[in-house]
């Protein structure tokens, strides 16, 4: 389709018609998608104006950084924000650092706060760190794997204590983030924990734990090298 027609089909009465206009821009570039994304957002039908968030952190121009924080603070749809905090992590843009803080300790909705620390851990702002702490003491196990994967992307070397205390978590995906995460942060500690968590009876966590050994093994034969 060109984009005649997909602007076209954006317009049609079908919810299909428009979420296959939707989907279909993924093969046209930011510049000339973000205009006929932005159409969507005010979509009747929730899962589209949802697909229209997730893609214009996909497909960006200049003005979709203000658009993305305005969804955040101010829709009354906590799905819609947790998109948009998403998306936001997608446009690695460090300006939204002080909203997804704010987000993940004042929206009143988990998921906004998930999506908030999964994107706190894009940005790889070192300021993180309080943020991902608390993060840790969730209750919920998929704010535990967000918080570790993102210490792990930032490379938050003063989190390792903390995070090592999940290497015996009931949830192996828990567990697996861990490993993966431990490959990106080379202290004392890592090894002995990654040796640990080779030996999981896990095989996701096990292989985990191997390829963040060789990763750590390579990094610091590149440092001798």
């Amino acid at each position: 389709m060109d984009l005649e027609q997909i602007a076209a089909q954006l317009k049609s009465e079908d919810s299909k018609d428009r979420m296959l206009a939707l989907a279909s821009l993924r093969d046209v570039p930011a510049a000339q998608a973000a205009p006929l994304i932005r159409q969507a957002l005010d979509d009747k039908n929730l899962q589209i104006r949802s697909m229209a968030v997730f893609a214009l952190g996909i497909k960006p121009d200049e003005e979709a950084y203000d658009i993305l924080i305005n969804l955040l603070t101010t829709d009354p749809d906590y799905g819609i924000r947790a998109d948009a905090a998403g998306a936001l992590g997608y446009l690695e843009d460090p300006r939204a650092f002080e909203t997804l803080v704010r987000a993940f300790y004042e929206d009143t909705d988990w998921l906004v706060r998930f999506s908030a620390a999964v994107s706190l851990g894009n940005l790889k702002d070192p300021r993180a760190h309080d943020v991902l702490m608390q993060a840790l003491q969730s209750e919920e196990t998929v704010m535990q794997q967000a918080a570790i994967a993102a210490v792990g992307e930032i490379g938050d070397l003063e989190a390792v204590d903390e995070i090592l205390k999940f290497a015996q978590s009931e949830d192996w995906l828990v567990r697996q983030r861990l490993a993966e995460a431990l490959g990106y942060l080379p202290t004392p500690k890592t090894e002995p924990a990654l040796r640990y968590l080779e030996k999981d009876s896990q095989f996701q966590v096990a292989e985990s734990a191997r390829i963040s050994l060789t990763r750590l093994h390579n990094r610091k034969g590149g440092q001798n090298g």
